[in-house]
């Protein structure tokens, strides 16, 4: 798929291009980034130019994954970027963002921005998962309409160690809008 580029009230969201390098780089100096985003640490020039110019677009080329920077409409600085990843069975969405943006409601903004244009595509689930204890991330799912599911033990490989992950799923019915196929919910057993 080609980039594209995809609006919402306040923000634009489009791929990272070469001249956002140095905005990511200084992005992701941010310990909480790299704390709960998978990325190296340090964090060097090199691994954002790497990231921008060779992992963002190949991700759009081969349709494995299509990240977005998010910047202001109109025109600003980098306040984040999201991803979303396209799989057989769900496809997942992923999200950071930079500190002084913060609490603003930009990153819920851009998952609801990005659930829509996905659920417009055809995907009848998308899936948020982050490191146990990631409560910032937590916040912006729920924020943004995703239901918790739960824990999933040992499912998420950081730095060479297995953590537990969080999960929760959004589904079109979330936010007032049709699925590709009908969902029939697990009945509950009665007493």
């Amino acid at each position: 798929m080609d980039p594209l580029k995809i609006s919402s009230d306040r923000l634009e969201l489009r791929a990272l291009v070469s001249a956002d390098v140095e905005a990511v780089h200084t992005v992701c100096q941010d310990p909480e980034i790299q704390r709960w985003v998978p990325i190296p640490s340090p964090y060097e020039r090199q691994h954002a130019e790497y990231f921008v110019e060779q992992v963002v677009p190949e991700g759009w080329r081969t349709d494995t994954v299509y990240t977005f920077g998010v910047f202001p409409r109109g025109g600003g600085a980098l306040i984040g970027a999201a991803n979303l990843q396209p799989r057989t069975e769900a496809w997942e969405i992923g999200y950071w963002t930079a500190a002084e943006h913060r609490g603003r409601g930009y990153t819920a903004e851009t998952v609801g921005a990005l659930a829509r244009w996905a659920f417009a595509q055809g995907v009848d689930r998308l899936e948020w998962r982050a490191e146990k204890g990631n409560e910032a991330s937590r916040a912006v799912a729920r924020k943004a309409g995703f239901v918790w599911e739960g824990t999933l033990r040992a499912a998420l490989l950081s730095r060479g160690t297995l953590r537990d992950l969080w999960i929760g799923s959004l589904l079109p019915s979330d936010l007032g809008l049709e699925s590709a196929h009908a969902y029939l919910p697990a009945q509950r057993a009665s007493a």
